[in-house]
């Protein structure tokens, strides 16, 4: 059966607000309803997101087509970049590149990229563990931390040319068997499972 890491699609950018805050645009909203709609949303048996506004409102949208709750693991958060607050989209692209090419070192005090890793790694590790194999699930989180996670589980170093498009709103499925990549990097609207 798959297992998928979902990101969340666009959200409202809001400066005064902490990012973790931030909740999804409308636009974010509606791919993520429109993902919904797949037959793939409907099999999932368990959806597991992590604790940021954003992620927790794409976790909602999908629990509600699958009719299951969704459950909160605090260790799928997004890189902290608390230390330099917002950064506007040129510097935090800047920023992410660094980010990527450095993973053993900090930018200007943001958690290391191989520490994000080891701690999303450990989160889905510890979820699998317990899990039936024979049961969907998806994990709902973010483009950073989704993209170390990719990076682990294709046995890869980390490099952002693993990232995701821009814009959010996109998964990749693994085999829950041997959690080994099935697909690469889709918008979540147009995968068919």
């Amino acid at each position: 059966m798959f297992g998928l890491y979902i990101t969340h699609p666009q959200v409202k950018i809001d400066a005064d607000v902490p990012v973790p805050k931030w909740g999804l645009s409308d636009v974010g909203a509606a791919r993520a309803r429109k993902a919904a709609e797949s037959g793939w949303a409907r099999q999932l048996r368990r959806i597991i997101s992590s604790d940021e506004t954003k992620a927790i409102e794409t976790a909602e949208i999908l629990a509600e087509a699958s009719g299951t709750k969704i459950e909160i693991v605090h260790g799928m958060h997004e890189n902290d970049r608390s230390a330099t607050g917002f950064l506007p989209p040129p510097q935090f692209e800047e920023a992410a590149n660094w980010f990527f090419a450095h993973p053993e070192e900090s930018f200007k005090g943001w958690e290391r990229a191989a520490d994000a890793q080891a701690r999303i790694v450990e989160a889905v590790k510890t979820v699998l563990a317990t899990h039936d194999a024979a049961a969907p699930i998806a994990f709902v989180g973010h483009g950073g931390v989704g993209t170390l996670l990719k990076c682990h589980l294709a046995g890869r170093p980390i490099a952002r040319d693993r990232d995701q498009p821009a814009g959010g709103g996109n998964l990749y499925a693994f085999g829950l068997a041997d959690q080994a990549l099935t697909c690469d990097w889709t918008p979540i609207e147009d995968w068919r499972g």
